[in-house]
């Protein structure tokens, strides 16, 4: 009877609940939109194509925190995520590009299509190796190591948001998403500190103006998508330099005064933490 009992404690205590389940669930739905992108672009939907990427990114955002809202966070959905990722914000964009663009560059396009997706797939095996170093002098800042994966794929496909704001078929050029891709494939395996939500400090006069500008943003997104687009891409690609500035700035201090007593800022690349196994 004690033997029955503890293997019935056992079975028991191998059941998921549901609510662990519905980060992964959120993460399942990212790669599915990653994924779709690709079927649009295949149909020539260059519209449909990148919403889908744009909606991937936006489920990339959520599924960490609601993981640790429910407190379903684990190694396994972090994992998980990262091959999300890959997919999504690596292997789709690149095949959207090069449909959209680069298969007509011979075959310098296909190349350049891989190195997104490549360095996309190197940024996320760095960053999943570096989860337990403590020595990580950006994640201890508040800072990313490159530019993050969704970040990545939102810049690649910069080109297509000017293409359907201007109808210029120049932002179709090889010339133009050549090295478009190939310079967001440096970013996001380059060693230059990028801002992070978490490094971003807002004064208390300003926290209204910002909740104003987060609601002007969603209206703007809605209204004129594309040109919205275009230009948030670009202030972050302008924002970095400011971000190496505010690095160095932050260690300076930091070598100033010395060893801190506090923990050092928990930041993952997006956000995330997977539900519970």
């Amino acid at each position: 009877m004690i033997v029955e009992g503890h293997e019935k404690r056992r079975r028991f205590g191998r059941v998921m609940p549901l609510r662990v389940l519905i980060p992964n669930a959120v993460t399942a739905l990212a790669l599915c939109f990653g994924l779709t992108g690709i079927r649009f672009a295949v149909g020539g939907e260059w519209e449909k194509a990148v919403t889908a990427i744009i909606i991937a990114g936006i489920l990339d955002a959520t599924d960490g925190r609601i993981a640790r809202l429910l407190k379903g966070q684990s190694r396994f959905g972090a994992e998980l995520d990262s091959l999300s990722d890959v997919i999504a914000f690596g292997v789709s964009p690149a095949i959207i590009i090069y449909l959209w663009s680069l298969q007509h560059f011979e075959r310098l396009g296909w190349i350049f299509a891989l190195a997104h997706a490549v360095c996309c797939a190197l940024r996320l095996a760095r960053f999943n190796a570096n989860l337990d170093v403590d020595d990580q002098p950006h994640k201890s800042a508040g800072f990313f190591t490159g530019i993050p994966s969704p970040a990545g794929a939102g810049v690649a496909l910069a080109p297509v948001y000017l293409w359907l704001v201007t109808g210029l078929d120049v932002f179709r050029s090889p010339a133009v998403t050549a090295p478009v891709l190939a310079a967001t494939a440096f970013l996001m395996i380059s060693n230059l500190p990028t801002y992070s939500w978490k490094s971003i400090r807002l004064p208390k006069g300003w926290r209204l103006t910002a909740l104003a500008g987060v609601a002007l943003f969603g209206g703007a997104l809605l209204v004129e998508p594309w040109v919205t687009l275009s230009a948030v891409t670009i202030a972050y690609l302008v924002a970095i330099p400011f971000s190496l500035n505010s690095y160095r700035r932050i260690r300076r201090q930091a070598a100033v005064a010395g060893p801190a007593p506090e923990a050092p800022i928990e930041l993952d690349e997006h956000e995330r933490a997977g539900p519970a196994e």
